[in-house]
């Protein structure tokens, strides 16, 4: 077993978390450049030192899980939510139920609750999010954002819903209400059901072909009749209806 093998091995028992399930070739590039610029020689001698140090340990999760996000991310795929799919489902159902799956620091659950409030009131907005990564939940329960996660935000939404502090944003109260977060992993976990609408961006591209399946399923089953999928704009699925989905628009699927 090479020291690579040994490393995800030690990290599923300590952590739960299986890095087999990430492309290899991509996470060892990530996680050497992190163990080299901490002193260490390979990846049994960074094991060792994880294993005892938390902050070492929360440094690896945060170069592991991707973090990359910022608020209305690819504009012209939360304008298609907002005029196309969110009225369509609002049809069937008034209090949707919405997850945001591997939400990183909160960019994106925070502009569901925005896009959905042109639609219904906030007391009708209930989302769900989850990540892999403590530290990347507390800061989303901060709501606390530097500039540039605000550079794809309309001048109207950011006046309407941040607050400037210095050089930060804070995302004012009436939307971080609409948010529960919680810690969820996408392999291991189990999944919630009857949702009417998931949306996962931006991640799969991290997993092998064998953990997408294992999540495409997933989603397929947590999802009601007619619900949607929103996935990244790199992040296509190619065989929908091997997962019970249609598409409905570009990077959005429903379930049959």
């Amino acid at each position: 077993m090479n020291d690579y093998e040994l490393f995800v091995q030690g990290i599923k028992k300590l952590t739960g978390i299986d890095l087999s399930l990430y492309k290899e070739a991509q996470m060892k590039r990530r996680l050497t450049s992190l163990y080299e610029k901490k002193g260490y020689k390979n990846f049994v001698e960074f094991l060792r030192a994880v294993e005892k140090d938390r902050d070492l340990l929360n440094e690896f999760l945060d170069r592991m899980t991707i973090n990359v996000s910022e608020f209305y991310r690819n504009a012209k795929r939360w304008e298609v939510l907002q005029n196309k799919i969110f009225p369509k489902l609002l049809e069937k159902n008034k209090r949707l139920k919405i997850w945001s799956a591997a939400c990183s620091t909160g960019e994106e659950p925070y502009t569901i609750a925005m896009v959905l409030s042109n639609h219904v009131p906030f007391s009708n907005i209930q989302i769900l999010a989850t990540d892999i990564d403590e530290n990347c939940i507390q800061k989303a329960k901060r709501g606390v954002y530097p500039e540039r996660s605000l550079a794809e935000v309309p001048p109207n939404i950011k006046s309407k819903y941040f607050i400037q502090e210095g050089p930060f944003f804070r995302v004012k109260d009436e939307i971080k209400n609409t948010v529960t977060f919680k810690k969820h992993n996408l392999l291991s976990d189990p999944y919630d059901k009857n949702y009417d609408l998931i949306v996962c961006r931006n991640v799969m591209i991290y997993f092998t072909e064998e953990a997408k399946d294992h999540i495409y399923k997933e989603f397929s089953n947590s999802l009601r009749p007619s619900g949607i999928l929103f996935v990244g704009s790199t992040e296509q699925i190619f065989n929908p209806s091997r997962y019970g989905f249609e598409v409905e628009d570009t990077f959005f699927y429903r379930k049959i």
